[in-house]
């Protein structure tokens, strides 16, 4: 019986409740099957571990990751840290380190749950989010000068490179080429940034002639917004760099219903470094120790783990025992209008796997 390495990292906030959630889930679901077990190495990595060793990770702790499976991600950000020392020091840390260069996040509303386009139904908004995840925006590179004086200056350069873009372009394309639509929608600011992004425009081109039976088009980023809000159901896959998609995914999280119940996966399509999962929402310190932190988003990111380690028929129990409990209006957390705590709905799914 195959025996998966995974390491969880909880982080901050409400990951140190939702990962041991998804955990618990997880275990649930391999004694279910009887078909593969988990085998779990917990890393206490995050604003506790800055506060005690001036580092949101050990120098060394990517080669503590590189050997498993999958990594359980839960959530990165302090509000007695900076949140760039939060972000750098481990979540990107990791993501950069592994080069899991495809920030992939499919949204859509799920059953029971009420979203905010009212015209809007279930088969209107089903959307894969394909974020660039390695580079462009968030490069880091850049610099201060000047600090604290009438000259001070700041800059950020996106970078972007050739083989940058063609790989997220290509598994774009592939991704949209295996669902039923085949249908690519390029997200560009290429009439207001004429350099990188003309440069995203063109290898968008070039990849495409690679997948003829894929329809794209192109959309600007701030035309994306409105296009999500106001013709849902034009949209399928979607691709943009680091910052557009990290924004869209917010929005697209939202309009189905939460942030709550948005996954996540950081990608290493080569599979040469374990890929990580986690949950879209963020540390939510104001929620968290309360058991109020809505563990969907987790549960739905484990399916994506179990999809990447080839797990199929797995991960398709584990959603429908997600999507069983998200239909009873009595399991909602505060985040979808109702009262259920972490443990309920926790306990409700593993029951469903059960079952």
């Amino acid at each position: 019986m195959k025996t998966y390495q995974i390491a969880t990292i909880p982080g901050d906030g409400i990951g140190q409740e939702v990962v041991p959630a998804g955990a618990q889930v997880l275990q649930a679901l391999a004694q279910a099957s009887g078909a593969f077990a988990f085998a779990f190495e917990n890393f206490g990595w995050g604003g506790d571990y800055y506060r005690a060793h001036g580092v949101m990770m050990p120098a060394d702790g990517l080669d503590a990751l590189r050997g498993k499976d999958a990594i359980l991600f839960g959530s990165a950000g302090d509000p007695h840290i900076p949140d760039h020392i939060t972000l750098w020091g481990l979540r990107l840390k990791i993501c950069q380190g592994f080069d899991q260069y495809a920030n992939v996040r499919p949204t859509r509303i799920l059953p029971g749950i009420d979203g905010p386009l009212k015209r809007c139904g279930p088969r209107d908004l089903d959307w894969v989010i394909v974020r660039e995840n390695s580079e462009g925006e968030y490069s880091g590179v850049g610099g201060r000068v000047h600090q604290g004086h009438a000259i001070e200056a700041a800059t950020d350069v996106s970078i972007m490179t050739r083989a940058g873009v063609e790989r997220i372009m290509r598994y774009a394309f592939r991704l949209a080429q295996s669902r039923p639509r085949k249908l690519l929608t390029v997200v560009t600011k290429s009439n207001a940034q004429r350099h990188a992004m003309v440069m995203w425009d063109e290898i968008a081109l070039q990849i495409a002639a690679e997948f003829p039976d894929v329809r794209w088009d192109k959309e600007l980023v701030d035309a994306a917004t409105a296009r999500m809000v106001n013709r849902p159901a034009t949209l399928d896959t979607v691709v943009a760099t680091n910052l557009h998609a990290d924004i869209l995914s917010d929005l697209a999280a939202a309009l189905a219903g939460s942030l709550g119940i948005a996954p996540t996966g950081n990608i290493d399509p080569e599979r040469r470094y374990p890929s990580m999962f986690e949950p879209i929402h963020g540390s939510a310190f104001d929620i968290m120790g309360q058991g109020l932190a809505n563990p969907v988003g987790t549960f739905w990111s484990c399916v994506m783990m179990l999809e990447h380690l080839g797990e199929a028929a797995a991960a398709a129990r584990l959603m429908a025992a997600i999507e069983r409990v998200t239909a009873d209006p009595a399991l909602h957390t505060r985040d979808l209008g109702g009262s259920a705590t972490t443990v309920q709905v926790t306990r409700a799914v593993c029951a469903a796997l059960a079952g």
